[in-house]
């Protein structure tokens, strides 16, 4: 808790330096820290794996160099300094201006992909970061940060702009996005931290759970939708959020699809074996047994006591539905697939819709089909806000396959609960200001009513409303307010009454049983300053405004405690004209 508070303090020092540099000093560090952490792609891969156990050293190697090469190239000539924008023709100037201090949260199961990501994005935004990783994957986060920073220090990063936390705990990293010189959150982890961070009291980009499912629609390339699902779902072992979980597929080409998920490495396994692998990799908790999570297919079959073909790549198991009842359909975070068979596109929709519904609100689902109609009904009608289509959803979602902005965080929208449903991108680390010039004048009183001029805009008579005068030719004619019936005032005793009547209802009564008695009456004749209370006196349970104008006008005080019932106008009025009297302690 000491090192984030120190660690954010240093950072926000830094970041008054880090707001004035020019667009040429923010690209020349950026580009530095791209340049200098590429060569370590596949050493930072192989201290991940070694480290956490989580995925394969190929597939990490690839994700670091999609960070460290492709989101650099698409962040590069992006304007993050000064003007960023004008529209001429509204006379509209847009200023970027940078959040602040950003607290990024790094997961064990794309640890060094996601430290490169977020250290790019939050600099070429001006932004000073601190780095909290997970305990499992402290080490290689951390030599990802060290060479990235000795990279941007060289460059000209002012001290402190990037920092991360060695001492990693729950508490430290609770204290970080707590602490008020972090400006903005980016949080990426488990269902916990992301709620965390939204509780931290900080405008945070955190991303809900995937749970993909991959339809595959009649006029599917089956060879080509095969080779995708099983692809995404082997990559790294399964372990991106935006990774296949589930198959739905239409009963007419059900047959074809499972003999080309077969020639991809996709072993089918019988019922028994599917609901031992249930009880193996899900927790009572509904979560996925971290001693599978990121293990390859054959390593899984082997703690399941199975042998499975050489070669297998996916574990998958055909289901009758959704839910609780049905364990393996939520997110696996492992190369484990779901299957489910459907007659048509509209049952596959719902059926899709369901997988979503139970963990992948908002995030992903792949369409395999050269039908666009249904393509189109998928994207209308699906609670996901990356609907790839003929391409695996690992890539697809985080922009290496398809032309969304690349990216390692997914925001999930209001479907998931998050602020945005964009893939996270510097853009989302600047606050814009707009500069907008007068274009038009403020419009006449002539020209809001139509006709006639300001002068036919009449003051009102007496009893009569203000404006034109329906009929009159003077103006629209506007409809008159609906006449409301005065309401029957309400004495004094009789609202004491009511008070009393709740207040009896609630258990609460004077001592002795008694009732609350109305307030004192007015007197008509005023006196210049309270009279004290007669002594036995008893306090008055209620007192609203006539009551107070009434002791002034009597020159008497009233008497209350901390029982009285005051309404807000007669404690105003009483206190200005001092007419209170407090029985007691004055709570």
């Amino acid at each position: 808790m000491a090192e984030a508070r120190a660690l954010t303090r240093r950072a926000r020092a830094a970041q008054a330096v880090l707001a004035e540099f020019t667009q040429s000093q923010v690209d020349a560090v950026v580009d530095a820290m791209a340049a200098a952490v590429t060569p370590h792609a596949e050493a930072l891969a192989r201290l991940a794996v070694e480290e956490t156990g989580f995925g394969v050293v190929a597939d990490k190697v690839q994700k670091n160099l999609f960070a460290s090469r492709r989101v650099h190239a698409f962040i590069k000539p992006m304007r993050t300094v000064g003007v960023v924008h004008r529209d001429d023709t509204r006379k509209v100037t847009e200023i970027a201006e940078p959040f602040g201090v950003v607290a990024a949260i790094v997961p064990s199961t794309n640890p060094t992909s996601t430290a490169i990501y977020k250290l790019l994005i939050s600099i070429k935004a001006r932004c000073a970061v601190v780095l909290s990783p997970h305990p499992a994957a402290a080490r290689c986060i951390t030599r990802t940060a060290e060479i990235m920073h000795e990279a941007a220090r060289a460059a000209g990063l002012p001290e402190g702009a990037i920092g991360w936390m060695t001492a990693v705990t729950l508490e430290g990293t609770q204290e970080l996005m707590k602490a008020r010189e972090v400006a903005v959150i980016l949080a990426t982890g488990g269902m916990g931290l992301v709620r965390a961070a939204y509780s931290a009291g900080k405008p945070a980009y955190g991303v809900g759970p995937g749970n993909a499912p991959c339809y595959v629609e009649s006029s599917a390339d089956l060879a080509r939708a095969a080779r995708d699902i099983v692809v995404g779902k082997s990559f790294d072992n399964g372990v991106l959020c935006s990774s296949p979980n589930s198959v739905v597929v239409d009963r007419a080409v059900d047959t074809g699809l499972r003999r080309a998920l077969a020639e991809q490495g996709g072993h089918f396994l019988a019922p028994a074996q599917g609901d031992a692998l249930a009880r193996l990799l899900v927790t009572p908790q509904r979560l996925p047994n971290p001693a599978l999570v990121g293990k390859s297919a054959p390593a899984i079959a082997e703690q399941l006591g199975i042998t499975v073909p050489a070669g297998t790549r996916a574990l998958i198991v055909e289901l009758a539905g959704v839910g609780r009842d049905f364990p393996l359909s939520f997110e696996k975070l492992c190369p484990v697939l779901s299957y489910y068979v459907v007659d048509d596109w509209r049952e596959g929709c719902d059926r899709c819709k369901q997988i979503l519904r139970y963990g992948g609100m908002g995030h992903t689902m792949s369409v395999h089909s050269q039908n666009d109609a249904v393509i189109l009904e998928f994207g209308l009608h699906k609670p996901a806000f990356r609907i790839v289509v003929n391409t695996p959803t690992t890539h697809g979602a985080i922009g290496l396959t398809t032309g969304l902005d690349p990216a390692m965080t997914l925001g999930c929208g209001g479907f998931g609960g998050n602020i945005t449903s964009d893939n996270i991108s510097p853009r989302h680390l600047l606050n814009i200001k707009r500069l907008a010039y007068g274009i038009r004048d403020v419009p006449s009183v002539a020209s809001v009513f139509g006709s006639g001029s300001a002068s036919s805009i009449q003051a009102p008579a007496e009893g009569k409303p203000a404006g034109p005068v329906a009929g009159t030719g003077d103006g629209p004619s506007l409809p008159q307010a609906p006449t409301r019936p005065t309401p029957e005032p309400v004495g004094a005793g009789a609202l004491a009454a009511r008070i009393d009547q709740f207040l009896a209802s609630r258990g609460v009564v004077r001592p002795g049983g008694a009732t609350f008695a109305p307030p004192i009456a007015a007197a008509s004749v005023p006196s210049s300053a309270p009279s004290a209370p007669v002594p036995g006196e008893v306090a008055v349970p209620f007192v609203c405004e006539d009551d107070v104008r009434a002791a002034r006008r009597e020159g008497r005080a009233i008497l209350v405690n901390d029982r009285t019932i005051i309404t807000p106008a007669a404690r105003d009025a009483g206190e200005a004209w001092k007419v209170f009297v407090w029985q007691g302690l004055r709570s």
